[in-house]
């Protein structure tokens, strides 16, 4: 069962953005190090705690750090670009690292209007995502009337592996358009399985992907006691919260100095980390075990933020130990 790396250059308390990003590339070696199949970066914009905002440019300088393991992006956020230039910058990415590149798309747009207006992108852009994804597939395969005889050089014939980013909704596109899936537990793994069910069975085979390819991505924390690994999902975990109850997701502080929650946001950091795996080495590999034999996962691509980076590289080194 190959395991992966989602890293979306978190910012810790008292750092500055520009640190988190750098640390990304050198989080990336060591995870090479461990033996992980892919590592990916993320694209989210004006967040405080999340460094990670040009995606395309991180994976290209984690790649030039890097020599085996795979890299890509988890995801880029199709609805903020033109497939044109998407085509472009993931076709120069495969042409200068060949093998090894992943194009992980999703279809989320800025968190509020002011994001959404500096983007250029809105709702409606959202919904085109279908529209869009068969665009930018086009590009790869080669000129086709939908381009008007337009071409997206380098990447015109490269082959390069696409993922379909989904929390639901989105399995179903990612079966018509024959590509991987890569999704989370928002609803509970019920909820998970039943659009992983109907991914499998709507899937028509692609030239990429002649038959279905599932990721399930969560939080996984690896320690000495329940306790301790806990205390790990926490700094991110209270950060989502905060994002849901004032609308701004701030840098991770140490688990020592967050605030006393509310009662609301007591269940809130519960529900959250209701859908997280942490605890003893057996205890992770027993439910990491259970995921993947409910789902039927082909991979997990595994996500850890919390404020001591030496605190996360050792969960990843437990993990990876874990895998063999």
């Amino acid at each position: 069962m190959p395991l992966s790396v989602l890293d979306r250059s978190s910012v810790r308390a008292g750092e500055d953005p520009a640190s988190a990003v750098r640390h990304t590339v050198e989080f990336a070696r060591r995870i090479e190090e461990l033996g992980y199949h892919r590592f990916w970066v993320s694209e989210h914009h004006s967040v405080p705690g999340i460094a990670g905002s040009a995606p395309t440019v991180l994976a290209a300088t984690v790649a030039a750090a890097t020599t085996r393991v795979r890299v890509g992006t988890g995801g880029v956020m199709l609805p903020n670009h033109r497939p044109l230039v998407v085509a472009e910058q993931f076709g120069t990415l495969e042409a200068l690292y060949p093998g090894r590149i992943d194009m992980g798309l999703g279809r989320s747009v800025g968190f509020t209007e002011r994001e959404r207006a500096a983007l250029g992108a809105g709702k409606e852009d959202a919904e085109r995502f279908p529209e869009r994804l068969r665009e930018l597939l086009g590009y790869f395969a080669g000129p086709s009337t939908v381009h008007r005889g337009v071409h997206a050089f380098p990447a015109e014939g490269l082959r390069v592996p696409a993922f379909v980013l989904a929390t639901g909704a989105g399995a179903r596109i990612a079966a018509e358009a024959g590509l991987a899936l890569v999704i989370g537990q928002v609803s509970g793994v019920d909820a998970m399985v039943e659009h992983i069910d109907r991914y499998r069975t709507e899937f028509r085979p692609s030239t990429l992907w002649p038959q279905p390819y599932v990721v399930v991505s969560m939080a996984v924390a690896v320690a000495d006691t329940p306790e301790r690994a806990r205390e790990l999902l926490l700094p991110e975990a209270w950060s989502l919260v905060h994002s849901r109850t004032r609308g701004v997701f701030p840098p991770l502080r140490p688990p020592n100095e967050l605030p006393e929650p509310t009662e609301r946001e007591a269940r809130l950091l519960a529900d959250v980390l209701r859908r997280q795996l942490h605890g003893t080495p057996s205890t992770v590999r027993n439910d990491l075990a259970a995921l993947v034999e409910r789902t039927g996962a082909d991979e997990v691509l595994v996500t850890l933020s919390t404020h001591d980076r030496g605190d996360q590289l050792d969960s990843y080194t437990r993990l990876a130990e874990l895998a063999g």
